[in-house]
Formats: C-alpha cells, sequence, structure tokens
C-alpha cells in the first residue's frame, strides 16, 4: 500500500490523537484505582472516534473515489 493516502488526514491524526490521550487518562486512573477517572477517559477516547467520524462527513477525510481509483491502477 506504499503512496496511498489512508489515515494521512487531518481527520484520521485528531481523531487518533484524543482516542491516544483518552487511552492514556484511563490508563492512569486504573492504575490509580479511580473509577469515575477511567470512564472519564474511555469516554474521551469514543470522543475520538466520534470527532474522526465528523471532520471525515465535512471533507477532512479522504477521498474515497480517489482511493478507489489508486487500488485499481496498483492492482492492474
Amino acid at each position: 500500500m506504499a503512496g496511498s493516502s489512508h489515515g494521512h488526514t487531518p481527520a484520521a491524526w485528531t481523531g487518533v490523537i484524543i482516542a491516544f490521550i483518552g487511552f492514556c487518562v484511563a490508563g492512569a486512573f486504573m492504575v490509580m484505582a479511580n473509577v469515575p477517572g477511567f470512564w472519564a477517559g474511555m469516554a474521551l477516547t469514543v470522543v475520538g472516534g466520534l470527532v474522526g467520524l465528523v471532520m471525515r462527513a465535512m471533507g477532512l477525510g479522504a477521498d474515497k473515489s480517489r482511493q478507489q481509483r489508486q487500488v485499481v491502477r496498483s492492482q492492474s
């Protein structure tokens, strides 16, 4: 898949960074045995996914028609 733009978009980067921060927060609170903090981190992880989806819907994600053309060209 060299040369593809999968994941190299503002929507992907933003969603993954927010989800990663949520994962780190949940992990830290899990070690501290703080249940509400753990669930807050898990909620932040879900928010990261939702932010990525909203940004993709706004046009900041990968163009699916362009990706399909690249796959067809590379298989030929």
